[in-house]
């Protein structure tokens, strides 16, 4: 265990601020500084005593001469530098006044959403940039049930699509090749009517010939050298150590799903994270990463105080008929 293990985080908040055309202040790390000449989101160490709140509201008056007022939190993310560890507590501002200014010279910019992740980053902004950007749910269909019909199962898919899910998982376990292809064509035309991703699970022909993303079991994703699909194909990895989330970042997911976090009856007697270990594990990598296992959408707030993207799972989102 190397020094930093056992050492508590620096607590460090950060704050999203956003102009009237919806671009993002970045601001860069000067020379002299750790990881310089990195894009970040503006803000700054938290002093002992300092609520998050103050804190932000202090580093942002120091760095770039502006009264904030701070709203609703957006994500936390622990982080583990080889010489540190840290948690970057991020929040929403939902107003200032004065004009920003790098006051402490470090230049600035006001990027639209969409190019934020052009930007070299820090690995615990990356995070940020996906909490941004995209959806804080990822849904798993379960395989039809015993006798359920096609129609059935597909209008259980636009029940979930109705709900707002815009990333979906179609896992089939048990279903034959044939049903399987029909039933993941007819999901992947009923996402795209509403803007939804879709990823097939651990079948790259047929994602590949449905035009839709792959997401790879723990096992699949093991085998791998390299990224199987082409960059703009989305690619998600089934993780549940610092180890296979370490290869998934390495191979170029774009996310990952890490768990169980909580017990779960898909899974008996599996080994549960807990938050606390969900965190530890989050702190390997800078991928964005769905907790699950045992989780119901009202957690998803927790999950984002641990560095979750958000929520998976099969439970908490498949509708009743």
């Amino acid at each position: 265990m190397s020094e930093q293990d056992g050492a508590a985080p620096v607590e460090v908040v950060a704050g999203v601020i956003t102009d009237a055309r919806g671009r993002v202040l970045l601001t860069r790390r000067t020379e002299g500084r750790d990881l310089a000449g990195l894009w970040e989101f503006p803000g700054g160490k938290r002093e002992p005593g300092e609520t998050p709140e103050a804190a932000l509201v202090r580093e942002l008056r120091e760095e770039l001469g502006i009264a904030a007022r701070v709203g609703a939190p957006l994500i936390a993310v622990p982080q583990a530098y080889p010489h540190k560890r840290l948690r970057l507590d991020v929040r929403r501002i939902d107003g200032w006044q004065g004009v920003p200014k790098g006051h402490e010279g470090q230049a600035m910019a006001w990027v639209p959403q969409d190019k934020l992740a052009r930007y070299a980053m820090p690995p615990a902004d990356r995070p940020v940039v996906a909490a941004l950007r995209q959806p804080d749910r990822y849904a798993v269909t379960p395989a039809p049930a015993a006798g359920e019909p096609d129609e059935a199962w597909l209008a259980g898919v636009e029940r979930l699509l109705a709900a707002g899910v815009r990333r979906l998982q179609v896992r089939l376990p048990g279903v034959d090749d044939d049903r399987r292809g029909r039933l993941a064509a007819a999901a992947a035309l009923l996402a795209r009517a509403v803007g939804a991703e879709v990823l097939v699970n651990g079948d790259a022909a047929l994602a590949a010939a449905l035009g839709v993303g792959l997401h790879l079991p723990a096992a699949q994703l093991a085998a791998l050298a390299r990224r199987p699909v082409e960059a703009e194909v989305p690619l998600g990895a089934s993780c549940h150590t610092a180890e296979e989330l370490r290869h998934a970042q390495s191979i170029g997911c774009d996310f990952a799903v890490l768990g169980p976090v909580a017990p779960t009856a898909s899974h008996p007697g599996a080994e549960v994270l807990g938050w606390a270990g969900f965190a530890r594990l989050r702190e390997a990598v800078s991928l964005p990463i769905y907790a699950i296992g045992g989780l119901g959408l009202d957690e998803i707030g927790a999950a984002r105080a641990h560095g979750a993207q958000g929520i998976a799972g099969i439970r908490a989102f498949w509708p009743p008929g």
